[in-house]
């Protein structure tokens, strides 16, 4: 059984596996430390599960998440972080996550999330708070796009120039223009900066989508 793990802290990685394998003694897990090298190991590789942190290098709040869903929408998906808010919880949710585990949690309570989860249950903790239909429309109008838009979205709010993106993704720059088309089409948006504008509500602290409607 193949599991992702995604967190840059390499000591809790260690302790992460350690709690796992000696519960899961079939458990193969591949190690990730970012947000591009979470997209080439699921690029190249199948898994049966991901838990990953919601602060890596190169992520934006949730969008390791989103990513994941659009990417591979049958991986269940286990969200581990020390944010461990109400509104966090309730997010992660509302984006696709099927368990939310704090990171002061117990290795019994780990190793039962996981075993919840991989039996096609979820998991949360009691303290969610309301859901948002701010969210959940993002949430809709974010899995109308593809994996590669997704890819081009999140690089379209790093600032990166639709030559650099090509580069990044090794494809010519019109077939970028297209997506970016698509992309502003799909969410609505009037520009590059409102796209842009869009993907940071997914951020820890991101607001509402208050120029959805404008």
């Amino acid at each position: 059984m193949n599991i992702l793990m995604a967190d840059d802290h390499p000591m809790f990685r260690i302790a992460l596996r350690h709690v796992l394998t000696g519960h899961h003694e079939q458990f193969r897990i591949t190690e990730v430390s970012s947000q591009g090298a979470l997209e080439g190991a699921i690029l190249s590789e199948e898994f049966d599960l991901a838990l990953v942190d919601l602060m890596m290098p190169g992520a934006t709040g949730f969008s390791s998440l989103v990513y994941l869903r659009c990417e591979r929408p049958e991986l269940p998906v286990i969200v581990i972080s020390s944010a461990e808010d109400p509104r966090t919880l309730r997010r992660a949710q509302q984006f696709g996550a099927a368990a939310f585990v704090p990171k002061s949690a117990s290795p019994e309570r780990m190793n039962q999330v996981v075993d919840t989860v991989l039996h096609g249950g979820h998991w949360f903790p009691p303290q969610k708070a309301e859901p948002s239909e701010d969210d959940a429309r993002l949430a809709r109008r974010l899995a109308e796009l593809t994996p590669q838009q997704l890819r081009v979205l999140l690089r379209i709010a790093d600032g990166l120039l639709n030559k650099q993106i090509a580069a990044d993704l090794s494809l010519s720059e019109n077939t970028i223009k297209i997506h970016v088309s698509a992309i502003l089409k799909k969410l609505k948006c009037n520009s590059r900066t409102q796209a842009a504008l869009l993907v940071k509500t997914i951020a820890l602290d991101g607001g509402s989508l208050r120029h959805e409607d404008t």
